[in-house]
């Protein structure tokens, strides 16, 4: 036969449910190996009464823990400070909380689980550091006119966020205010990207020019050389070819044959040089 499950019991307001709420339940469930989990949740009247205005209604506070994969019932309408008929009622081994005092309805200071202690029931669990709801509603308070603003951008009127007519004029301001900034900065960034984008080409085109400018100047050079000494050829075998046919015709002295050497010697180089500026 199956044993019954140990029945654990975990009390609270469970305002603006967060994770640490859940990490408090995970302990409860996981006190036994074979835990069946109950939440009780203080009403709005009780909990106004005894601690202050929650930012969500009874309601929809009992509905965030029935959507907790670590509650197996949730119990509405909790009384704020246990009793031995609420436990024996519910069949309660044990409550579930962390260490911490709490006052009880007394106004006297007392420990709301001074009872449940005092009979052996009680079983601690650990706090999440960092996250709570008063945490919450300091993070919201700080940034109240962000948030202000964010909801009139999105249709909500001045009545709705409970803001007078002077404070809506301010607030939509630095709104308009707020998107020309981030019009200007966006433009600024696009400005910077295509400059970096054109210093980068630059920086590409010089390095290539660097890399490069050796072996440019050195194939000119290279074809310079070529050319001249195709040209000089050219005149040389031009010169003796005359030559030979003179020689061979003996139509001229040696004497002769000099000035008529140098003076076509004169008009290869004509030649030449006219041939280098055309180039």
């Amino acid at each position: 036969m199956e044993e019954r499950p140990v029945r654990v019991y975990a009390d609270g307001i469970y305002d603006l449910f967060h994770f640490g709420h859940a990490r408090a339940l995970e302990q409860a469930k996981k006190l036994f190996p074979n835990t069946y989990l109950l939440v009780g949740c203080c009403n709005d009247e009780l909990t106004h009464k005894y601690k202050g205005k929650t930012v969500m209604n009874e309601k929809e506070r009992y509905e965030s823990l029935r959507h907790c994969r670590w509650v197996d019932e949730v119990i509405p309408d909790a009384p704020w400070v246990l009793t031995q008929e609420f436990i024996d009622k519910h069949q309660i081994d044990y409550v579930a909380h962390d260490s911490l005092p709490y006052a009880d309805a007394s106004g006297a200071g007392n420990d709301v689980y001074e009872f449940v202690k005092s009979i052996g029931k009680f079983k601690e669990t650990k706090r999440t550091d960092g996250i709570s709801t008063s945490d919450i509603i300091m993070r919201i308070l700080k940034d109240y006119n962000q948030y202000v603003m964010r909801n009139l951008a999105r249709g909500y009127t001045r009545k709705d966020l409970g803001v007078s007519y002077v404070k809506e004029k301010r607030l939509r301001v630095n709104m308009g205010l707020k998107k020309l900034q981030e019009r200007v900065k966006k433009q600024q960034e696009k400005v910077g990207e295509k400059i970096q984008t054109v210093a980068k080409t630059a920086r590409v085109h010089r390095n290539e020019w660097v890399d490069n400018a050796d072996r440019w100047v050195a194939g000119f050079l290279e074809m310079f050389e070529e050319g001249c000494h195709k040209m000089g050829t050219a005149i040389r075998d031009r010169i003796q070819e005359r030559l030979r046919v003179q020689q061979l015709k003996g139509l001229i002295y040696d004497e002769e044959v000099d000035d008529e050497y140098y003076e076509d010697s004169e008009e290869e180089e004509e030649e030449y040089y006219d041939y280098e500026e055309e180039k």
